[in-house]
């Protein structure tokens, strides 16, 4: 059986602490009352204990949430007895933490939307503002599900994204520390005895050992920069609109992976716009919305230009081709959809092909990159060797 921690008074005024079993947090509520306790709050005891390490929420745990409240709803059970249910079943202690103060809150009297808008930590202002329509409009259970949907699809983008650069990031690491490895380990035994022997070296040993001794400074400093500069990265220049512009346009106009990049952005883009349409939010709060959670500084204020314009009555497809962000293709099937009047159908079309499109260039760029990395590395190590040697055989023919 569930157990509960409460705080509650005392007829006298005090106050007490304790624990209780019971079925759910309702019947927990009532057995305190019947006691003559002034109930004050009631934990569950899952929620109550934090862990040591406490997970970040991700789009998965989101999605499953989101799936779970769809289904429930769909059959009829009430948002308060689903929250409880759903909560009590996710495996992520963060969420299911949040999960509970909103189901105490909707308990309490509260509408879902303002509860879920309360833990704006974990639900993005997509999220909120679908969860909102669903509730105006009555169809919470098909908003929730769409959102699902949408929640699975940009997890399952994230995850290739992420699972093409694993191997990359892997090998340039492995090559990184072997190469440091030789360059602060063996080249100086090899410097001493060449040294020792008072032999004229080669250019390119001469360029080795001097980069030997380079490296050998530059190590502390390196180590410290890799755990500092990520840090500076986020916190300083990210966090700066003019620096965190310049680098979102850095990448966009990069050679080869601009193209990538601008392809996710895009699908990203029509995936959560299409979605907002779809479950009934206003075409001005959707933008909103889409520039606030796209990702990418140049992006968003194309979108929000593109939310300016609408607002005093253009049409959305004009402002975008303005924008030159988006590719004459994109404009061209939003502009289709808006006079056919489909123009979130024509925008999950615009999401599907550029996700597909995504895929297949990430796809391709892993394929390319293997064996540049690997003749690379063989290029760096065969010179490194080569250079070592090149005195020793020219000593050996010294003495022959």
């Amino acid at each position: 059986m569930p157990a509960f921690t409460y705080t509650a008074k005392m007829e006298d005024g005090r106050t007490v602490k304790g624990a209780i079993e019971a079925p759910s947090r309702s019947a927990a509520l009532e057995r305190l009352h019947r006691q003559g306790l002034i109930v004050l709050q009631v934990v569950s005891k899952k929620a109550a204990s934090k862990p040591l390490f406490t997970k970040k929420v991700k789009l998965d745990d989101l999605a499953v949430f989101a799936r779970q409240m769809a289904t429930l709803v769909d059959a009829g059970i009430p948002i308060v007895s689903g929250l409880e249910a759903v909560a009590d079943q996710l495996e992520n202690p963060t969420l299911r933490e949040v999960v509970t103060k909103v189901y105490e809150a909707v308990e309490g009297g509260m509408n879902l939307t303002t509860a879920i808008a309360k833990q704006s930590s974990t639900f993005s202002p997509l999220f909120i503002s679908m969860v909102r329509a669903g509730e105006a409009s009555g169809h919470l259970a098909e908003v929730l599900s769409r959102l699902a949907t949408y929640l699975e699809k940009s997890a399952a983008l994230q995850r290739k994204v992420r699972t093409a650069c694993i191997y990359p990031a892997i090998v340039i690491s492995m090559a990184v520390l072997i190469t440091t490895f030789l360059m602060i380990k063996v080249i100086p035994v090899f410097k001493d005895m060449f040294n020792q022997l008072d032999i004229e070296l080669p250019l390119s040993t001469k360029i080795l050992m001097a980069t030997s001794d380079a490296i050998q400074w530059l190590v502390l400093p390196g180590i410290v920069l890799c755990f500092v500069g990520p840090v500076f990265f986020k916190q300083v220049i990210m966090k700066n609109p003019k620096s965190r512009l310049w680098c979102h346009r850095t990448l966009l106009n990069m050679a080869v992976v601009g193209p990538i990049a601008r392809k996710i952005a895009i699908a990203k883009f029509a995936r959560t716009l299409s979605t907002l349409i779809k479950s009934g939010v206003p075409i001005l709060s959707g933008l909103e919305i889409v520039a606030e959670t796209s990702g990418n500084r140049v992006l968003e204020l194309a979108v929000l230009q593109v939310r300016a314009s609408i607002k005093e009555g253009e049409n959305i497809a004009a402002p975008l081709a303005a924008g030159k962000v988006f590719p004459p293709l994109v404009v061209r099937m939003i502009a289709i959809g808006e006079q056919t009047g489909r123009l979130d159908d024509m925008l999950t079309k615009v999401a599907e092909f550029y996700e597909e499109q995504s895929e297949t260039a990430i796809a391709g760029l892993t394929s390319a990159i293997e064996p540049v990395i690997i003749a690379v590395l063989g290029v760096v190590i065969g010179g490194i060797v080569i250079s070592i040697f090149l005195p020793i055989f020219k000593l050996t023919q010294a003495l022959s």
